[in-house]
C-alpha cells in the first residue's frame, strides 16, 4: 500500500505496554523493513490485582517482558527497547503521565542513536492514561527531533450500553490495513503468545489495523467530553489530571526555553554583540 510507505522504513514504534504493538500494528510490523519497538512502561501496575497471581510486581514485569521478546521474534522484529531498563520502578504501568520528562530524556537518546525516519504511537483517545501519555510524548519528541508522527487508534469509551469499543470510525487521513492471510496467521500467533493477556485480547477479535498522521490535539484538555474509559474502570486517575500534567510539562518547557533565550541575549549584550 503506497499510502503506508512512510511507515515502512526505519520506524520507531512507541507503545505503552507489552501487547499494544500486537493489537495496534502486528500486521504492519511484518511489513516494516527496519522497525524499532519501544515499550514506554513496564506493563505492571502497582496494584497486585493486576499481577495475574504472581507473587511480586517484579515477577509480572519479567513475565510481560519475556512475552514481548518472544512476540517480537515471531514478527521478525530484531530491535527493541524497554524504558524500564533505564529506570526500574520509574516507568510503571498507569503512571507514565507522571514521568514525562524522564521518558523524553531517554527517548531522545534512543532517537539519537537509532536515527528513525518516522514515529508511530498511540492516539489521544482516553482509552488508557499510558496510551494518552505516549501520544503526548510522541508529539513532543517529533517536534524536538524533527520526526513525522503517525498514530494508531485503538479504543475509547462509548456511551453505555456499548461500553468499550475498538475505534473503528475512519478519521481524517486514516489508512486501513487489512492483513493478508499470512500476516493474519502470524498476528494470531503473536496474540496467543501473550498468555498473560488472554482476557485483554478477547476484547479485540478484529485484526484490521488503522493508521493516520497524528492529529492536532489540545493536550491541555481531556481527549473527549464525558466519561473516559479508565475513569469508567474506576481507576484513581482522571482525564483532567492527565491533561493537567501535559499542560504543566508544556508550560515548564516553554519557561526553560524562554530562560535560555534571555540568558543568551544577556550574554550577547555583556559581550557588546548586536
Amino acid at each position: 500500500m503506497d499510502e503506508l510507505e512512510p511507515l515502512l522504513g526505519r520506524t520507531l514504534v512507541l507503545v505503552a505496554h507489552q501487547d499494544d504493538e500486537t493489537i495496534g500494528c502486528g500486521a504492519l510490523l511484518q511489513r516494516i523493513r527496519d522497525p524499532l519497538v519501544v515499550f514506554a512502561t513496564d506493563g505492571a501496575p502497582r496494584d497486585q490485582k493486576f499481577w495475574h497471581g504472581l507473587g511480586t510486581r517484579f515477577e509480572y514485569v519479567q513475565e510481560r517482558k519475556n512475552e514481548a521478546l518472544q512476540v517480537l521474534q515471531i514478527a521478525g522484529v530484531q530491535d527493541c527497547e524497554f524504558l524500564a531498563d533505564y529506570g526500574p520502578d520509574v516507568f510503571v504501568d498507569q503512571e507514565l503521565f507522571r514521568r514525562l520528562r524522564e521518558a523524553l530524556d531517554v527517548l531522545a537518546r534512543i532517537v539519537q542513536a537509532a536515527r528513525p525516519k518516522v514515529l508511530l504511537t498511540h492516539a489521544y483517545e482516553g482509552g488508557h492514561p499510558d496510551h494518552d501519555a505516549c501520544s503526548f510524548i510522541g508529539c513532543v519528541l517529533g517536534r524536538r527531533c524533527g520526526l513525522p508522527v503517525w498514530e494508531m487508534p485503538l479504543y475509547y469509551r462509548m456511551q453505555e450500553p456499548k461500553g468499550i469499543q475498538q475505534f473503528l470510525q475512519e478519521g481524517k487521513g486514516e489508512i486501513v490495513l487489512e492483513p493478508t492471510p499470512a500476516e493474519r496467521e502470524i498476528k494470531d500467533l503473536m496474540v496467543r503468545s501473550y498468555v498473560s493477556q488472554t482476557e485483554i485480547f478477547l476484547e479485540f477479535p478484529e485484526r484490521t489495523e488503522r493508521f493516520r498522521p497524528q492529529l492536532d490535539y489540545d493536550y491541555s484538555r481531556p481527549p473527549h467530553e464525558g466519561l473516559l474509559n479508565y475513569e469508567a474502570w474506576g481507576w484513581p486517575i482522571s482525564g483532567k489530571e492527565v491533561a493537567a500534567a501535559f499542560a504543566e510539562f508544556s508550560q515548564a518547557r516553554s519557561a526553560r526555553r524562554l530562560a535560555r533565550i534571555e540568558q543568551s541575549s544577556l550574554g550577547q549584550r555583556r559581550a557588546g554583540l548586536p
